[in-house]
């Protein structure tokens, strides 16, 4: 059964990252990813948008996938369907973060335990925003 880890190691992940890949944003300022994304940048994070159908959002370049992606990344946040996990995570184990971050209502006990067996941290079902301002905040 999974279980999230606890505030004690979700704070230190935060404090220790620097780039978070914000995987399935909008470019919709009216859209929980891009609100999110937008209080990242604001806490200092750099962000690094992954869509296929934006070219650019909140003044950074967009990759169409965590593949194009050269720069070390730290967190991959998850914007997209349960059932596209899978193949987000595989992306993700090339790219080596410290952790994928699953958001509210997104939920894949299979994928995520792959990524766990690959030394990954695995947050799931919760927002990256209410966990920093929570924690940090």
């Amino acid at each position: 059964m999974f279980a999230n880890p606890g505030d004690t190691q979700i704070s230190s992940l935060l404090k220790n990252s620097t780039t978070i890949a914000v995987v399935g944003i909008s470019d919709n300022p009216e859209r929980d990813s891009y609100k999110v994304a937008e209080y990242l940048q604001k806490q200092g994070y750099k962000i690094i948008p992954i869509n296929p159908a934006i070219e650019e959002v909140l003044g950074e370049k967009a990759y169409s996938s965590l593949n194009q992606v050269s720069m070390p990344v730290d967190i991959v946040d998850v914007f997209r369907r349960s059932e596209k996990v899978p193949e987000v995570i595989k992306e993700a184990l090339r790219a080596k973060p410290k952790a994928i971050w699953l958001q509210l209502g997104v939920v894949n006990e299979e994928a995520s335990k792959q990524a766990i067996e690959k030394g990954l941290i695995v947050i799931m079902d919760r927002c990256i925003k209410i966990e920093h301002n929570r924690l940090l905040g």
